[in-house]
């Protein structure tokens, strides 16, 4: 059984993680509410996963906190934050988080990011016809962006875009031919069109969407 560390600073949504953790089949080996707390825990407990907030008590923020654990411990961190700007964003990608989950989080993608997180084997893993990268497949059957094995959860939106991009791979998909497949009884919205970029590029961890300016999006793979 994997032992998780939670580090969040509410006490009641740390509690309910913990039970929904323990549900699924996983141990609990501490709690935290800041990095100081967390390092202690580290230091003194075998973890295997790291479940972390950014807004933290204490002087340091979850990000912080990750790098700093990071430098000495490979521990795989899974993020759940209500931030999702960009500079907060970027941050976290410098420190290679398995997953990035914003807050209110659905349990089963929280479910899947664990099981991602704690594989250690990539061998006899589910993989899809187009391979992305060492990480990242999609079958085009299904339409199912998998990752290490472990299907990501995508809504309809975002399975038909990447469908699309990955149709279409290393060129340009129009932002006239992406709202023509997505929105086709209504006319296009350039906000909406990005929120699903957004969202998209996010569960990709920021690889592989190129934005091409005034024209479109193209997806990169080898």
């Amino acid at each position: 059984m994997k032992n998780v560390l939670i580090v969040e600073d509410e006490s009641i949504v740390a509690l309910e993680i913990a039970s929904y953790i323990k549900d699924i089949g996983f141990s609990v080996c501490g709690i935290a509410s800041s990095a100081l707390e967390a390092y202690e825990i580290v230091k003194n407990n075998i973890v295997d996963l790291i479940l972390m907030d950014v807004l933290l008590k204490g002087d340091e923020d979850g990000i912080t906190c990750a790098k700093n654990i990071k430098s000495s411990k490979n521990i795989p961190i899974i993020y759940i934050s209500a931030f999702s700007d960009d500079e907060t964003l970027n941050r976290a990608i410098e420190t290679d988080p398995s997953s990035y989950l914003i807050k209110p989080f659905n349990r089963k993608e929280l479910k899947v990011a664990m099981n991602i997180a704690t594989k250690k084997s990539n061998s006899q893993l589910r993989v899809g016809d187009v391979i992305l990268d060492d990480e990242f497949s999609f079958d085009r059957s299904s339409q199912e962006l998998i990752m290490l094995g472990e299907v990501v959860h995508l809504t309809k939106q975002e399975k038909q875009l990447l469908s699309l991009l990955i149709s279409s791979k290393n060129s340009v998909v129009s932002f006239y031919d992406i709202d023509n497949v997505i929105w086709p009884d209504k006319e296009s919205n350039e906000n909406t069109r990005r929120a699903l970029v957004a969202r998209l590029r996010l569960k990709l961890k920021y690889k592989f969407i190129e934005t091409v300016h005034s024209i479109g999006y193209k997806i990169n793979v080898l």
